[in-house]
């Protein structure tokens, strides 16, 4: 039976060297201390909302957080069913 050399496997490790003791704290999202404060100072700037956002997102795979699906806290516009319109459709058919 073949066996596997770990030596081979690690050489294919693409996680990086933990040898640091663990994660730099940089790497956490919303660090920028500088946009917290922009924020806290004016809560209603679209611009420090969305800095902020972005300072939480994760790059090129998260929304952004400030984004909404129509600009508000509505919820988005109805698609038009009408409920009695496709109960007359079921009975029809």
């Amino acid at each position: 039976m073949n066996t596997i050399d770990d030596r081979a496997l690690d050489s294919l490790s693409v996680a990086p060297d933990d040898s640091s003791g663990g994660r730099d704290p940089r790497q956490d999202a919303g660090q920028d201390k500088s946009i917290a404060k922009r924020l806290q100072k004016n809560p209603d700037s679209v611009d420090a909302r969305l800095d902020n956002g972005l300072d939480e997102t994760m790059d090129g795979s998260d929304p952004v957080s400030i984004s909404e699906p129509n600009g508000g806290g509505e919820p988005a516009p109805s698609s038009g069913y009408d409920e009695a319109a496709e109960q007359e459709r079921q009975r029809d058919a």
